[in-house]
C-alpha cells in the first residue's frame, strides 16, 4: 500500500512506517495536542481504567512502555476510508525480545484514525479481543 490522498489513510500509514522503523518523534508528531489513543479500547493490561491515552506526554509514555521495547510489524489486510476517517484491518506481529528466548503476541483487529482538517490525528482506536486467544502471547526461540 502507497501513502495516499486521503488524509486519514496517509496518516495511518506513516504511523505504521514510522512505527516499524522507530521513529518516536516523527510519530509523536502525526498528533493533535489532544489526540487520544485507545490501544485497544477499554480496561486492558495497557490502559488499566479504561480511559485512553490523552495529551502529549501520555502518548510518549505509551511509546515508550509499549512501542519502544518492542518489534511491531503491522500488515494492513484491508483499508477503508470515509469522511476523515480510515478503519484498517490490520495483523500486528509484536516481538519483545529477550535474553535466549522472546515473547510475541499476534493481534488481530480493526484500527480506526481520525485526522483534523490538518491531518493531524485526533485519535486512534484499536478493536481487538485481549481475551481472545488468538491475540496471546507465546514464547519464541530467537534465532
Amino acid at each position: 500500500m502507497t501513502i495516499d490522498a486521503h488524509p486519514a489513510r496517509r496518516a495511518a500509514l506513516l504511523s505504521r512506517e514510522y512505527v516499524q522503523t522507530k521513529n518516536r518523534e516523527a510519530w509523536l508528531n502525526l498528533y493533535a495536542d489532544d489526540a487520544i489513543i485507545e490501544d485497544p479500547i477499554g480496561i486492558s493490561h495497557i490502559d488499566a481504567e479504561g480511559k485512553g491515552h490523552r495529551g502529549k506526554a501520555a502518548r510518549e509514555a505509551f511509546w515508550d512502555n509499549f512501542i519502544a521495547p518492542a518489534d511491531i510489524r503491522i500488515d494492513i489486510k484491508e483499508s477503508y476510508a470515509a469522511g476523515s476517517e480510515v478503519a484498517n484491518h490490520v495483523e500486528l506481529t509484536i516481538t519483545i525480545p529477550a535474553a535466549e528466548k522472546a515473547l510475541q503476541q499476534k493481534v488481530y483487529g480493526i484500527f480506526t484514525y481520525a485526522v483534523d482538517e490538518k491531518g493531524k490525528l485526533l485519535s486512534l482506536r484499536g478493536f481487538w479481543e485481549t481475551e481472545d486467544p488468538k491475540n496471546s502471547l507465546t514464547e519464541i526461540d530467537l534465532v
